[in-house]
């Protein structure tokens, strides 16, 4: 972190900044170009791709940016570039092709759409920083995989509370204590949400009722947990996690002990969330030392007798920190999370209503589904229907509330790229994950 803007500025000062461009002109969008674009030397914002091109540009005019043009092919985007000219398009694949681009931030929260430009963006050698845990918590493993047979970093972004969390893993690991639980603070957890619960909330802050929806319901945090164990090799102890709430304003030192001491100390340790605790929405991490002359220092130092240490990062910034993402994968080829190896931990999808048969399934943040995280051998075993994959998925019979679904449960749609690499993960992965069990 600290050696970050060290190395932006030597690119400042040489007059090679790094290049990016963005796919998305959501709410996080609009966050990151306004940072790049006004708050971070060394590095310059040269294009965005959006289905409705006029949110991207209206997102560089918010960043003070002028003299933006629509382009349409990957000529005039490489011209642009080279005359430090900034350009919006309806076509992403432009932007994963085009000459002159060091990386591309993928900031939709789509699945399928989503695969399809990563997939581009990765086989013509672009860096890939996802904002984006749907799509890494479903396919990120085989993605990595791809990314690195490409020479490439994948990495989902700092910021967001799961980059967050394994700054902090990385931090206690490197103190030489264990960490044994990776959790997420969260200031509610309701999985019967939906968008017409959440329109006021959305509308306040500008932000997708879907997307708000998808914080609200669980789905959001089961992603986020899901990648903090793939890019560490935790787990969960129960499908969904324990996820204690706790009165309104719990110091975090108060909830150690709702999660139950056997399940930290064993294997390699769990993810997990905790609602209502302060300092939120921050994260924090539980670790152990078995040296009792480093557990004298831990005490000196009021991190307590043990055996867990708590330790925490009171906020998560979002769009703030994006750009710092970005130049540890350019500069010092290093991701701020990405999966180790094989999936660990998936999200599967879980009905919030009856369904019947032949209902089509809608999207993440929705009507229908929400998600729960649950060990990948177990969802191998029981052939359940991860929840990045549900959408358009036909209910072939009637579902009740709460019943997790299975591939048995629905006809999944012909044709999509994200279960073309589901099945690749699957099969790439699948010795370890038969022979691996909790």
């Amino acid at each position: 972190m600290i050696i970050i803007d060290t190395a932006l500025a030597k690119r400042q000062r040489e007059g090679n900044p790094i290049k990016v461009a963005m796919v998305g002109a959501g709410f996080m969008a609009q966050g990151i170009a306004l940072q790049i674009c006004n708050y971070v030397q060394g590095m310059e914002l040269v294009a965005i791709a959006n289905r409705n091109v006029e949110k991207a540009k209206k997102i560089y005019q918010t960043a003070g940016q002028s003299s933006i043009e629509i382009v349409d092919n990957v000529v005039e985007l490489e011209q642009r570039i080279k005359q430090g000219q900034v350009s919006v398009s309806t076509n992403p694949f432009l932007l994963c092709e085009a000459d002159g681009i060091d990386a591309i931030i993928e900031v939709t929260g789509a699945v399928e759409h989503s695969a399809q430009v990563a997939m581009a963006a990765i086989s013509h050698r672009k860096h890939l920083i996802l904002m984006n845990a749907e799509l890494d918590g479903t396919i990120g493993p085989i993605l990595k995989v791809y990314a690195d047979e490409a020479g490439v970093v994948y990495t989902n972004a700092d910021g967001d509370q799961p980059g967050v969390t394994m700054n902090l893993y990385r931090f206690v690991k490197g103190l030489g204590v264990k960490p044994v639980l990776c959790g997420n603070i969260k200031g509610l957890h309701d999985p019967y949400r939906n968008p017409t619960t959440q329109q006021a909330f959305a509308e306040k802050w500008g932000q997708n009722p879907s997307m708000v929806t998808s914080f609200a319901d669980g789905t959001k945090i089961s992603f986020e947990q899901a990648i903090i164990a793939n890019g560490t090799g935790m787990r969960v102890a129960k499908r969904g996690m324990h996820g204690p709430t706790v009165p309104s304003g719990t110091p975090l030192k108060e909830i150690t002990d709702r999660y139950p001491l056997q399940d930290l100390l064993k294997g390699p340790g769990i993810v997990d969330y905790v609602v209502g605790a302060e300092p939120g929405p921050g994260v924090f991490v539980l670790g152990t030392h078995e040296h009792p002359l480093q557990q004298h220092y831990l005490n000196l130092y009021k991190l307590g007798e043990g055996p867990l240490y708590l330790f925490h990062t009171p906020y998560h910034l979002c769009h703030f920190e994006v750009p710092q993402t970005v130049a540890r994968a350019v500069l010092f080829n290093d991701a701020a999370l990405a999966p180790i190896d094989k999936p660990y931990v998936e999200v599967v999808a879980a009905a919030k209503v009856d369904l019947k048969a032949g209902d089509v399934l809608d999207g993440i943040g929705h009507y229908m589904t929400y998600g729960l995280c649950e060990n990948a051998e177990v969802r191998l075993k029981e052939n359940l229907l991860p929840i990045g994959l549900a959408e358009n998925c036909i209910v072939k019979h009637d579902v009740p509330k709460d019943q997790v679904l299975t591939y048995e449960d629905v006809i999944v749609p012909e044709g999509r790229l994200v279960d073309k690499l589901y099945l690749q993960q699957q099969a790439y992965f699948r010795r370890d994950l038969r022979l691996n069990t909790v």
